[in-house]
């Protein structure tokens, strides 16, 4: 297991996962394509959210509801493998895949904790004027047993030490934390914001635990797992992708290294 640990590796998650050690992984947190690339218009001057580009890319596009079904079952059926029986996994969605997502988890028998609800306090306006601005997203959090981790007490903190609740606000990946491309836009159209996911990793893991995602794109779950003491393994089979993940994860480093020095 080794070899795959605090690494991100350029390969279909399909393949990769199935050659690694079996019941290993503690917790799985990942971004996966949406299936909802078809076009659309675009909004450059946006002032809620920065520029506005919808999504369009070629990992995000199946020929069909069937296709991407199929897709999920597989990517979803690999994971199974490698994660440990009291292990868990969240996935993010929206209208668009949350769905297929959730029979794919309910197939293998996986217990549904939660359905958390992403808020976005500066969502996207609707420039078709056809439908309700979406201002959502989601992440399904299911156990493929019993004994998962959730640290219920560490959560408290962020709801005034009261419990967490399963809405959570958070603004859309913008300013600094955006990473940009050469052309000044995103360099990945579905960035999510550093601290959702460190939230989700802190919630669902215990320091030291192996966290996966095998769609890694730009980096965070790697980021906020070296945040919070995590080992982590990324997969992606964008090369600019682990790239961008890659330089992200050093430069976190580098400017934790700088901190402590301060202290010694």
């Amino acid at each position: 297991m080794k070899q795959f640990l605090n690494k991100n590796h350029e390969a279909d998650c399909i393949k990769l996962m199935a050659e690694m050690p079996r019941d290993k992984v503690n917790l799985i947190v990942t971004d996966p394509p949406y299936n909802a690339s078809n076009g659309g218009v675009n909004n450059p001057n946006n002032k809620t959210g920065g520029a506005y580009y919808k999504v369009n890319e070629k990992w995000d596009k199946f020929d069909n509801y069937s296709d991407y079904l199929d897709f999920t079952r597989k990517w979803v059926k690999e994971a199974d493998k490698v994660l440990a029986p009291s292990g868990s996994i969240m996935i993010c969605g929206s209208l668009h895949n949350i769905g297929e997502v959730i029979i794919a988890l309910k197939e293998l028998d996986y217990k549904f904790i939660n359905l958390i609800t992403w808020k976005k306090t500066n969502p996207m306006p609707n420039i078709t004027k056809r439908t309700l601005t979406h201002s959502t997203e989601f992440v399904v959090w299911f156990a493929k047993s019993s004994g998962w981790t959730f640290n219920y007490k560490d959560m408290k903190k962020y709801n005034g030490g009261k419990q967490l609740r399963d809405v959570w606000e958070f603004s859309i990946c913008q300013g600094p934390e955006r990473v940009k491309g050469k052309n000044g836009r995103a360099a990945h159209p579905t960035q999510k914001p550093l601290e959702l996911f460190s939230r989700l990793i802190e919630m669902g893991s215990n320091k030291e635990d192996i966290i996966l995602d095998p769609f890694m794109g730009s980096g965070t779950t790697a980021v906020a797992a070296e945040m919070i003491n995590r080992n982590w393994i990324g997969i992606d089979n964008n090369k600019e992708y682990i790239d961008i993940a890659d330089k992200r994860v050093k430069n976190m480093k580098s400017k934790t290294n700088k901190s402590l020095s301060v202290f010694l």
